[in-house]
């Protein structure tokens, strides 16, 4: 499925629609180059589940939980692991198949750590068609309702 959008705030509302559809045990793997939207995104998967509180990319720290919505939100930023083990020490298994929903930017870095059940989402843009303009792909199981 192709999503496209031409706002910040259409790419937020698309992150919004996905996550009311997100059940306990998910993982969602979100990639596109620096200063896609990827956060953007995130803040309204976050949204979509509920959660009230501000949402921020945890490059330094890995991974943010944030609870308070229907499910937990467990929001992972990979980009600085080097090694897959990096995530074993995070403990990554207790997350990825537990009660919340996890939301794993960089997925490609842990590619063999990732669920066969994952949904990928890669957000691109395309300066010909303007600035704000930016096209998301979601493949995996369970998009095939997001457009209702």
């Amino acid at each position: 499925m192709v999503i496209e959008t031409n706002s910040a705030q259409e790419t937020r509302q698309a992150g919004r629609k996905l996550a009311e559809k997100a059940g306990p045990g998910q993982v969602y793997v979100l990639d596109g180059e620096l200063g896609v939207g990827k956060t953007v995104f995130a803040q309204g998967f976050a949204e979509g589940l509920g959660i009230e509180e501000p949402v921020n990319s945890p490059t330094f720290t890995i991974l943010q939980e944030y609870e308070g919505g229907r499910l937990p939100l467990y929001h992972f930023d990979v980009y600085r692991i080097e090694e897959p083990e990096e995530m074993e020490e995070l403990g990554y298994e207790e997350f990825f198949y537990g009660e919340g929903v996890s939301l794993v930017e960089w997925g490609c870095q842990i590619q063999e750590l990732l669920p066969e059940d994952a949904v990928y989402i890669t957000i691109e843009k395309d300066p010909e068609k303007g600035f704000d303009y930016r096209r998301i792909r979601i493949e995996g199981a369970g998009n095939e309702d997001f457009s209702d």
